[in-house]
């Protein structure tokens, strides 16, 4: 198997992670673009599938969305068009929730951390726990398919062929400091001790590879990109 992802990411400090590894690993090749108000909107001609990562932005946000947002609506847009299927995590996952009819509000009850997650019946996605930083909440349109959840937020949900998750699974320990140079205040007013919750991740990265890994299978497996020889369970359409 060979083919290439774009990955839409919104600030210097995000990486595809554990996620870019996994494509990378079963073929693909990765190409990283900035989006936000200084640069050009790409296009998803030739490629085999898209990834938005997260953004510290919110998708309701009307000044974001007159600086760059509307145009990466645009850039979903033309990969629904093409039949390019979308991964979209955290910010990404709440754009295809809105793209399709769904809304997105602040959450009364924002996460940080580790959490694991309640999956639907004939959903073959792992519980975790997988890190999440967020502080919105999504209301799926009707035209969803809802995954997984927690008590506070909506987790996962696919839209035909595009598949959304709330939390982070590209998470290592490296990424999150980086995170924590700008957004620690937000994780220690939450509760967290910096230390505690960086070597608490660097635990999990071993496991959080597999978990991504295996992500990455039920991705392709949904968006009908998988390969013959990759063993992937059913999930729902």
């Amino acid at each position: 198997m060979s083919g290439r992802v774009l990955v839409l990411r919104h600030h210097d400090e995000d990486h595809a992670g554990l996620i870019g590894e996994a494509f990378a690993a079963r073929g693909y090749a990765l190409d990283v673009v900035m989006m936000n108000e200084s640069t050009p909107t790409p296009s998803v001609d030739g490629y085999d599938a898209l990834l938005i990562l997260g953004s510290s932005s919110a998708v309701y946000d009307h000044e974001v969305e007159k600086a760059w947002f509307g145009r990466e609506l645009g850039v979903i847009a033309e990969a629904v068009d093409r039949a390019v299927p979308v991964l979209g995590i955290c910010f990404g996952a709440q754009a295809l929730c809105l793209f399709h009819g769904g809304q997105v509000t602040p959450s009364s009850e924002p996460e940080i951390g580790w959490y694991s997650i309640d999956t639907q019946p004939g959903v073959d996605l792992e519980a975790g726990p997988w890190f999440e930083f967020h502080f919105d909440r999504m209301e799926l349109p009707d035209v969803a398919t809802l995954w997984a959840t927690t008590p506070r937020a909506v987790q996962a949900f696919s839209v035909g062929r595009n598949l959304g998750v709330q939390f982070h699974p590209e998470i290592d320990d490296g990424q999150l400091r980086d995170w924590l140079e700008s957004a620690a205040e937000s994780a220690r007013d939450f509760g967290h001790d910096i230390d505690e919750l960086l070597e608490r991740t660097a635990r999990e990265v071993p496991a959080a590879r597999r978990r991504a890994e295996r992500l990455v299978d039920l991705f392709l497996g949904h968006a009908g990109l998988a390969s013959d020889e990759t063993d992937h369970a059913p999930s729902l359409h």
